[in-house]
């Protein structure tokens, strides 16, 4: 018997209404699902869309931006139905996010301490004495040797590492059933990316969490993932299981993804390169939107984008070349 679904994200399109004339298609008619306890990583260039289908599915989305239409369902509820106070609810309780940079989602003003207290109470709606204890096991878990100093200090005196398992504290201080992790070890040095992803991987197991796991970095997908949906130009052009896409990449865009990887069983060769830039989303191509950097490009491509089609069980490709 299959899981249920713990979010199921259907026909999502998220716009920038830039002026009269210029819309900006951010996110342009995604579809998938998350299962509880699994690792769904998103992959793709900066400006495919996938940190804006992440503030999509927080309803944090600022003007000029909309979420024009579609469904995100938690559960068995429509997360675009609820309004900001039912939302604020769920936001830090049920899902909860980590954000790319953790020294301008933490408050410069206020403790270490003092922020993570703040979410317990706000949210398990506890005395602040046992949210106060709670906050310092949460430091411990999340691998801070001296928990209860740091409960007294402020985010600068931190080092990046450290801020990043702050902030990880603050996100599982709730026990919440979905964690966003926005490239979360961005501008961390390797040894303390290995330690932060290791350690949202020991959190996913304790606190039995899905993860959607937003990177452009094809390595910590294939080491932590179970399944992956690659984007680029706001929508989903490919959809499978980690192994599979490894072992079997369909769309041209995620072979040029992959050949731009070094390979250590390999000799030394230049590595590949998918020429051009993501174009900006105002101003798409009409039909497939790799059409002007794919090498594999026919005229039906240039004509009409391709719809994402199940061509292998479980792989989803958005791709003439397998109609």
């Amino acid at each position: 018997m299959s899981q249920p679904e713990l979010l199921h994200v259907k026909g999502l399109r998220t716009y920038f209404y830039l002026d009269s004339k210029k819309v900006a298609k951010a996110v342009d008619g995604v579809d998938f699902t998350i299962k509880p306890g699994e690792t769904v990583a998103l992959v793709g260039e900066s400006g495919s869309g996938k940190s804006i289908t992440s503030l999509s599915i927080m309803k944090l989305v600022s003007k000029p931006g909309k979420i024009k239409e579609g469904s995100i369902l938690f559960g068995d509820k429509d997360l675009l139905n609820m309004s900001e106070k039912q939302m604020a609810r769920i936001r830090g309780n049920d899902i909860a996010m980590i954000f790319q940079e953790p020294m301008t989602a933490l408050n410069p003003v206020f403790t270490i301490g003092e922020q993570i207290v703040e979410t317990i109470v706000k949210h398990k709606k506890i005395h602040k004495k046992l949210a106060y204890e709670k906050a310092i096991e949460l430091l411990k878990i999340v691998g801070f040797p001296r928990a209860e100093e740091t409960m007294k200090e402020y985010p600068h005196q931190l080092s990046g590492g450290m801020r990043q398992r702050a902030m990880i504290a603050i996100a599982i201080s709730c026990d919440p059933k979905l964690l966003i992790a926005d490239e979360p070890t961005t501008a961390l040095d390797v040894t303390i990316q290995a330690q932060i992803l290791d350690l949202l991987n020991e959190m996913k197991r304790k606190f039995n969490m899905a993860i959607l796991l937003i990177t452009h970095d094809l390595g910590v997908v294939a080491e932590y993932a179970d399944q992956v949906f690659v984007m680029y130009g706001g929508q989903i052009v490919e959809k499978t299981s980690v192994e599979e896409l490894f072992e079997n990449p369909k769309h041209p865009y995620t072979t040029g993804l992959l050949e731009s990887l070094p390979d250590i069983d390999k000799d030394v060769t230049r590595l590949g390169a998918i020429k051009g830039s993501v174009p900006p989303s105002y101003s798409f191509p009409e039909g497939c939107r790799f059409y002007d950097r794919c090498p594999h490009a026919m005229d039906t491509c240039k004509e009409q984008n391709p719809e994402l089609i199940e061509h292998e069980t479980d792989h989803f490709v958005r791709c003439y070349l397998y109609d």
